[in-house]
């Protein structure tokens, strides 16, 4: 299986977000971009193209993809009803990886797909190991019998309570580690800083 293995405190820097926990620190100790020319290159003015190849990768690298499962997602989206920007963020919403870090289960994406890919939990009660596989509203996630007493989960479960996500579009039962998709996602559940226009953009060109 294809991976990016760029070490992610550099590929945070480079797109100016932390893409896992552990880079908040490195980004705060170092609040430029990643090598030599890190402190001064970001006062070079961007060239149209510069700004929306930026705000591809930091997309793409949110979610944890490689390009041509970036470029798969957009090309899906751009041929469904809607607004194709739209299309691509609830896609990538829809991930089952994505859903399992933003029900708590992980503290990151890429901690999710691991979870996932170890085969700990269930779609619609049965075994599923694809990070990718696309959700829909009445799935169910549960966790695996055989994983059930993994300490790792017990202790999820006396912690995700109090820390437990709001998301309109999941439902969770903290207690019993179990999710179902109540809809879809909209644009106002994602964040807020992506510019997905300029993503069309840049593949438009």
């Amino acid at each position: 299986m294809a991976r990016d293995l760029t070490p992610i405190a550099k590929r945070s820097r480079r797109e100016k977000v932390a893409l896992h926990p552990k880079a908040t620190r490195v980004m705060a100790k170092h609040p430029y971009g990643p090598g030599e020319h890190g402190q001064s290159g970001g006062r070079a003015k961007l060239s149209q193209y510069a700004v929306q190849l930026r705000e591809k990768q930091k997309v793409k690298r949110t979610y944890g993809l490689l390009e041509k499962q970036f470029l798969r997602v957009v090309r899906t989206a751009e041929h469904q009803p809607g607004v194709a920007g739209e299309n691509i963020l609830r896609s990538l919403e829809l991930r089952l990886d994505n859903a399992v870090y933003r029900l708590g289960f992980a503290p990151s994406r890429r901690a999710a797909r691991q979870l996932v890919t170890h085969g700990h939990l269930l779609l619609n009660g049965r075994r599923v190991d694809i990070p990718s596989i696309q959700l829909k509203p009445g799935d169910t996630l549960t966790l695996r019998p055989k994983s059930a007493g993994n300490n790792y989960f017990q202790v999820l479960k006396e912690t995700l309570p109090q820390n437990q996500p709001q998301n309109r579009w999941l439902s969770l039962n903290a207690s019993k580690l179990e999710a179902k998709v109540t809809g879809l996602p909209a644009r106002e559940d994602i964040d807020a800083d992506i510019r997905e226009q300029l993503i069309i953009e840049f593949y438009s060109r």
